[in-house]
């Protein structure tokens, strides 16, 4: 059984990230989703409300796992024994950091490769960043996040919970 990882933050989910789990999951036999603690951003969401939130947004997709995560990846994904991260590329700004974590990843793990997926075009310019950004001004964010988790992610971020 081929495995692979999605890291990210996901804070909060978009539709952006569904499309890359989803064409992941259609790749790999199983799917860790894994969402990481980063210790230099200061998250809209804890770790378990962004479990809950992707856990609910990708429903639908059998042979994911959506788990938290603290550490090195290389690791991680060697105790997974996970054959790929796969990593969405929205712009060439994105491909640099990328690309120095993915040599990073395989010195520390040399059996682990790295896929890059191109955002599709419709969610070049998403990111959660522009979501919270978005909705901490009222604005709209119902076509950037899953309808399941909207008014969730719009309690939060537009300060009403």
């Amino acid at each position: 059984m081929k495995t692979a990882i999605c890291p990210g933050s996901f804070d909060p989910v978009t539709m952006g990230h569904l499309d890359i789990i989803r064409r992941a999951a259609r790749m790999f036999d199983h799917v860790v989703v894994a969402i990481m603690v980063n210790p230099e951003k200061k998250p809209s969401f804890t770790l378990e409300e962004r479990i809950s939130l992707l856990c609910r947004a990708a429903a639908d997709i059998p042979n994911i796992e959506v788990v938290g995560f603290d550490g090195l990846l290389a690791d991680y994904a060697r105790q997974r024994e996970a054959a790929a991260i796969v990593k969405g590329l929205r712009a060439v700004s994105d491909f640099e950091y990328e690309f120095q974590m993915a040599l990073t990843n395989k010195k520390l793990n040399p059996e682990l490769e790295t896929m890059f997926l191109a955002t599709s075009a419709e969610n070049m310019f998403l990111s959660s960043s522009m979501v919270k950004q978005v909705a901490g001004f009222g604005g709209d964010i119902s076509p950037f996040v899953p309808a399941c988790v909207l008014k969730t992610i719009q309690d939060r971020l537009c300060g009403r919970a």
